[in-house]
């Protein structure tokens, strides 16, 4: 869960926290911009605002308790100030809608995917909302305006929605089906990212290298931003290994400000489980696609999701999932046991039969294996230097600087003060599985 603090000024005051994907990040800072424009300020703390919006996540009952556990916290707000609005946006809510308040009745308002920039309208009561809004087809995809991260980062959805349908994931249901933005608006919309400061921008979707505009393919898309406008890197998430072709690698290959970094999820290491999941590609046909990568981008960065305890997995088939991750070698992985999503077809389909014990056994061994791969792999970064984007200084201090790579990965360096949102060169010093330590480049 990520936490949007705000400096209040005049009017009502809203605070929004986040929880789940990039996505959400993205359709949070645009819900926030929808109110600022309307003369809503921000809060910095939730006891202070008038208005609380949670964005939420439905991919793992996980995220959903979260969510439910936050909302008994702000019950005592409620009590204190019964005039405090409280509203649930995104895909929880979609998948919920009235149930939601049945469970939750101080939540005020329940918002799913295509409606949740309708907020600042269902606040003011305008004609056609209610407190629960859950109906597709009233999305305005040009309404939804790019944002910027951080003053020298950015986030444009370039598609929402997904038509893969894959058993386990309920996506599909909470976002609906696939549909794009022209490449015109997204290059219109980074050239104007690049004339306020950013200097990396993200191009987000369910699945982006499905994108198609008429003629223009994701590839084609990636080529238009890099050489119509002047921004200096660019980042996309997430793939699907059956739309990842080779003339989006050779786009890779081929354009320096496209990152070496690519997120490919394998999920599972079995063919019989990939269909049972509806994944549609076979584990030859994902390594011919890795190695193909590797071939061309010898310097790229791989990372992966997973899950372990699918129904019906065997211990053969998870090794065969450990084989997977031993011969691709990702540099970091999403790791995760299955858990049962109401409203997806898995759920309704197959007998949730793998014993928890069992899962959790077999998620510790991969992440185990896959935590030794990524210490070695980030051994192999030491002496190198990377062109690196100054974030900001570490958490836990203020003396150490926080960079990131063109693989996307994070580097700490104690020497130099370089400036917030530069690139700057780094040599890689030390490492750990999870982090690089470095040096400026002098």
């Amino acid at each position: 869960m990520t936490s949007t603090t705000y400096q209040p000024e005049t009017g009502r005051r809203f605070h929004i926290s986040t929880y789940g994907c990039q996505m959400n990040l993205a359709d949070s800072s645009t819900i926030a911009q929808s109110l600022l424009t309307r003369g809503y300020v921000r809060a910095e703390r939730e006891e202070d605002a008038d208005i609380i919006i949670l964005n939420t996540c439905s991919v793992r009952e996980k995220a959903e308790d979260r969510i439910y556990g936050r909302l008994g916290e702000i019950y005592r707000f409620k009590k204190e100030r019964p005039d405090l609005q409280v509203a649930v946006v995104g895909c929880m809510a979609q998948r919920l809608g009235d149930e939601l308040i049945r469970q939750v009745p101080h939540v005020d308002f329940v918002l799913g995917t295509d409606r949740q920039f309708e907020l600042p309208d269902v606040l003011e009561g305008r004609e056609g909302t209610d407190r629960v809004m859950t109906a597709f087809g009233h999305e305005d995809m040009d309404a939804i305006e790019p944002i910027k991260e951080t003053p020298f980062s950015g986030f444009v959805t370039i598609a929402r929605g997904c038509n893969n349908y894959c058993t386990y994931c309920i996506v599909p249901f909470v976002r609906g089906k696939e549909r794009s933005h022209s490449p015109d608006y997204i290059v219109a919309a980074v050239r104007d990212m690049v004339a306020e400061g950013v200097v990396e921008v993200n191009l987000l979707g369910q699945n982006v290298n499905s994108y198609h505009s008429g003629d223009t393919d994701f590839a084609d898309l990636l080529l238009r931003v890099a050489r119509e406008t002047g921004i200096a890197r660019i980042r996309y998430m997430t793939s699907h290994p059956k739309d990842c072709s080779k003339k989006l690698i050779h786009a890779m290959r081929d354009e320096p400000k496209i990152l070496p970094h690519i997120h490919l999820p394998i999920q599972c290491g079995s063919d019989r489980v990939l269909r049972k999941m509806g994944r549609f590609y076979s584990v030859a046909h994902y390594l011919r696609v890795v190695d193909y990568i590797k071939e061309q981008l010898p310097n790229v960065a791989l990372s992966t999701d997973i899950i372990v305890g699918f129904p019906t997995e065997t211990e053969a088939e998870f090794e065969m999932t450990l084989d997977a991750v031993r011969r691709v070698r990702y540099d970091t992985a999403f790791m995760f046991r299955y858990s049962v999503r109401p409203g997806t077809l898995s759920a309704r389909e197959f007998e949730d039969d793998i014993p928890e014990a069992e899962k959790i056994r077999r998620l510790t061994k991969l992440i185990q294996v896959q935590q030794q791969i990524s210490y070695e792999c980030n051994q192999a970064e030491i002496g190198r230097v990377h062109r690196c984007l100054v974030e900001g200084t570490s958490k836990r201090s203020q003396d150490i600087i926080r960079v990131r790579t063109e693989t996307n990965k994070t580097v700490l360096i104690a020497n130099g003060s370089p400036t917030i949102g530069t690139i700057v060169p780094v040599q890689v010093s030390s490492a750990d599985a999870f982090t690089l330590h470095g040096e400026l480049v002098v």
